[in-house]
């Protein structure tokens, strides 16, 4: 069993009010009208949970002396469900009082695909999102007309019922939201026709985003109340835009870094040439020096990605791979037959290479000896 004290963050003497300023710090954190991620919803229960045990001083009492406390929503107490919850996130004393109507709206999410250029050098990008927007017949008050919600006549205002059962301890008084109102207090007996009285509708718009130079796959773009409309017509949550790149057709990217291969016949390895090769900056000229072995790799600064939020930029980096022909005409067989008796290669010639600059060096870092 978790340690209730822990979760909360609290010390084991923590008085009673400290217990509840650390789960109604943690529930407005983790509450999934606010943060709908798996994972925080997943330690919103467990928050909870801890909450409900220790704010209740039988509860704590059995937790302390090593007992299990009560199951969460299970038998024995009853006194803490949605009230506590909403005690816990606006306060509040022995009258919790009724729910607001008019509520902050939750975040939004959209992924767009960009390309390595766009990712390199930023851009803006125009997209459309579906979310809820204030209604624009009622302005959000949820109500047609002028008309305005009259008092609960059930729950009187209170937006909660209390209701006494019996149970093994004996008649336990527990309260629930009002089903007549929601928990809201009162009722929109005229609802708006448009938002069916919830104060906000589904529309498409159009929304240009900056993409800053440097992102990549999972870099999320916050756009400040861009989101969803808040219930009743409440303030509107962040869309964020996540970003995926897309592969690009020669160019492999890693990190602020580009890497690609370039082939070269045996000759001009031999011999030495200059090469044109096309970068996100244009045509770039690369240097071949006379000799160069396949594996080379030529750094070229300043034509890789643009840091994120700095206008450094990373390296190119030309990986050459010489190509060997694997067949030849009786002339070409001939020329090389020539070449190599000049140059006295034979059989005898080859031998094992342990030189840690060498083959047998990028051998060892490729399989990481």
């Amino acid at each position: 069993m978790a340690d209730f004290y822990d979760v909360l963050g609290v010390e084991r003497n923590a008085s009673s009010d400290e217990i509840k300023r650390a789960y109604r710090k943690l529930a407005r954190e983790l509450h999934p009208d606010i943060n709908p991620d798996p994972v925080a919803q997943n330690r919103f229960k467990e928050v909870t949970e801890a909450y409900e045990v220790l704010s209740d001083p039988n509860k704590r009492s059995n937790f302390d002396r090593g007992g299990q406390g009560f199951n969460f929503g299970g038998a024995g107490g009853g006194g803490f469900g949605f009230g506590d919850i909403m005690d816990a996130f606006f306060g509040g004393g022995g009258s919790r009082g009724p729910r607001p109507r008019v509520r902050r709206g939750q975040d939004a999410l959209i992924r767009i695909e960009i390309d390595l250029m766009e990712a390199t050098f930023g851009s803006d990008r125009e997209i459309t999102v579906e979310t809820a927007l204030v209604c624009t017949k009622c302005t959000g008050s949820g109500s047609s007309g002028s008309a305005q919600p009259t008092q609960c006549h059930i729950c009187q205002g209170r937006g909660e019922v209390q209701q006494v059962t019996r149970s093994v301890l004996g008649q336990v008084m527990s309260s629930r939201p009002c089903a007549n109102c929601q928990g809201f207090g009162s009722v929109i007996t005229d609802p708006c026709r448009e938002c069916a009285g919830d104060g906000r509708v589904r529309s498409r718009r159009t929304l240009k985003v900056q993409i800053p130079a440097g992102v990549e796959t999972g870099n999320r773009i916050q756009m400040s109340g861009q989101g969803e409309v808040g219930p009743g017509g409440g303030p509107a949550g962040d869309l964020y835009v996540e970003i995926v790149e897309s592969p690009h057709e020669y160019l492999v990217r890693s990190g602020d870094d580009l890497h690609m291969a370039l082939t070269i016949p045996m000759t001009s390895a031999v011999l030495g040439t200059t090469v044109s090769i096309e970068t996100l900056d244009g045509e770039s000229k690369v240097d071949i020096k006379a000799g160069t072995q396949s594996g080379t790799v030529i750094p070229i600064k300043n034509r890789g990605v643009t840091k994120l939020r700095s206008s450094q930029r990373g390296e190119l980096f030309v990986h050459v791979e010489v190509v060997i022909p694997t067949k030849l005409s009786k002339a070409e067989e001939e020329l090389v037959r020539n070449f190599a008796n000049l140059r006295g290669d034979t059989a005898e010639s080859a031998k094992v290479d342990n030189r840690e600059n060498g083959l047998f060096g990028r051998l060892k870092d490729a399989l990481g000896r």
